[in-house]
């Protein structure tokens, strides 16, 4: 299967190909877009989705047990905070911790790979504050 995993998780319509086949046939850049090697490789391990949306799994478990043991009032409660505190962040030129969101969560306690290997004062993209400010307030 040369399909990629993003395709298998998308729906998708099937555009049927109205061009002549065999040796002679060009690739059609209009109806397919650019080649990219990104979209034909399939995971390299079949934990790898999983481990992609793990922290959307571990909220799910989470407010599957909270529903159980106290009712429905408590996930939601937990989801309107988790919406309340992800709206809140600093400027775009400026790097957010998210300590509110881990402190919700209950990573503030714990040490993981992002916190040591993702140091926004080492990062290669630093654009600059006027633009990117202008671009969030639909200015551009």
């Amino acid at each position: 299967n040369s399909r990629g995993a993003s395709s298998l998780l998308k729906d998708s319509i099937p555009i049927p190909e109205f061009s002549a086949s065999g040796s002679f046939e060009g690739y059609d850049l209009l109806r397919r877009g650019f080649t990219s090697v990104k979209n034909e490789l399939l995971p390299s391990h079949p934990l790898e989705l999983s481990e992609k949306n793990f922290q959307l799994n571990q909220d799910k478990t989470n407010f599957a047990t909270l529903r159980n043991i106290q009712g429905i009032h408590a996930p939601l409660k937990l989801q309107m905070e988790f919406r309340a505190v992800k709206q809140v962040q600093r400027l775009p030129f400026l790097h957010s911790s998210n300590i509110a969101l881990d402190t919700l969560r209950g990573n503030d306690e714990s040490i993981g790979f992002e916190d040591i290997l993702n140091d926004p004062s080492q990062s290669e993209v630093m654009g600059e504050p006027h633009m990117m400010m202008e671009y969030k307030l639909g200015l551009l």
